[in-house]
């Protein structure tokens, strides 16, 4: 499976292969609709690696493939 995630505003807001994933009040990331566990993996790990990174001063499209 390949899974897209597209920055719609960096530190907020994410499109994870069609699923709008954005942080709630409590800072928290949410999703309205449920993301797989290879989503959910793979939006995990670009948080790691680009959205808690200062390096990236914007976010860039990324494509993971399981």
């Amino acid at each position: 499976m390949t899974v897209t995630i597209i920055p719609i505003a960096d530190h907020e807001q994410y499109s994870v292969n069609g699923h709008l994933v954005h942080k709630d009040s409590s800072e928290r990331w949410y999703s309205r609709t449920a993301l797989s566990d290879t989503e959910l993996k793979a939006f995990k790990r670009y948080e790691k690696i680009v959205i808690n990174n200062p390096a990236f001063k914007k976010h860039t499209k990324a494509t993971y493939k399981d």
